[in-house]
């Protein structure tokens, strides 16, 4: 009976300890020790590289002569049209540019009317405009306006989200906390410290691992997101064990567990 009572105890020892997790695994931003630290207030200057077109990219195209203008104002007489598709795309979870805009085919290329394929792939925003411009003053002789808009940024959260999915937001930049903050947040049980991003470049695909508790992240080329990103967090070694993701729900399970076994050794007693 007495070795009986001391195995339970190690099994709840066991248990009590991987239940437990700790809040330096779950903040955001830490400076933790060995870095550099990141002082409240001081300002944080950016180097982002422009995003160049890939493959599988959309894009929104808006062209405008001055007569376009003079009738409708800036505003192209398709926006209300596109702003209603907008409201459908968002409450159905679809993607209005999916309809609207135009993909970088696996060559290189987006299909506009009457000039055909344009090849952009590689290309920023703004030289992919001139590109169109360009190309369009083959048949307008007119004044033009031309406007290249990436079609939102488009990204997939995986594993320990609250709300895993495939998101589309519509603007031009994002940090990886608004990605994570649109998926719901992270569960409790999942390892910010060891993130993995998987990221689209033009000749492949890349794996980085990247930590979330560390303040240093705003610093790194990863802090902001780019079309395409794939963002994956594994959960803790205690999900292996199936215990619970905050202090009431450990407690309880120990608990349960703890009667379960009181009544295992009154009924071996018998």
């Amino acid at each position: 009976m007495r070795k009986l009572w001391k195995g339970l105890g190690l099994v709840l020892l066991s248990l009590a300890a991987f239940s437990c997790v700790s809040n330096e695994k779950i903040i955001y931003l830490q400076n933790l020790e060995g870095n550099s630290s990141i002082e409240d207030g001081e300002l944080i200057t950016y180097e982002i590289p422009e995003y160049r077109l890939q493959y599988n990219d959309i894009i929104d195209v808006n062209v405008q002569t001055v007569e376009d203008m003079l009738q409708f104002g800036f505003n192209n007489k398709s926006t209300t049209t596109n702003g209603q598709m907008g409201n459908i795309a968002s409450q159905s979870g679809g993607d209005v540019y999916y309809m609207t805009g135009y993909t970088v085919d696996t060559h290189g290329n987006i299909r506009l009317p009457i000039l055909g394929d344009v090849f952009v792939q590689d290309m920023t925003l703004e030289e992919a405009r001139t590109e169109i411009e360009q190309k369009l003053r083959t048949y307008v002789t007119s004044e033009l306006y031309v406007k290249v808009k990436l079609g939102g940024i488009r990204y997939s959260a995986l594993g320990e989200f609250r709300r895993p999915g495939k998101f589309v937001v519509l603007q031009d930049r994002m940090t990886i906390f608004e990605a994570i903050a649109n998926a719901g947040d992270l569960s409790n049980i999942a390892k910010r410290d060891e993130v993995l991003l998987i990221r689209q470049y033009p000749e492949g695909t890349k794996l980085h691992h990247i930590n979330l508790n560390d303040r240093q992240i705003i610093k790194s080329p990863f802090y902001f997101i780019q079309p395409n990103d794939q963002i994956y967090a594994e959960p803790m070694k205690v999900r292996e064990v199936g215990a619970g993701e905050n202090a009431a729900q450990s407690l309880s399970l120990i608990i349960s567990t703890l009667t379960f076994a009181i009544l295992v050794i009154n009924t071996v007693s018998k």
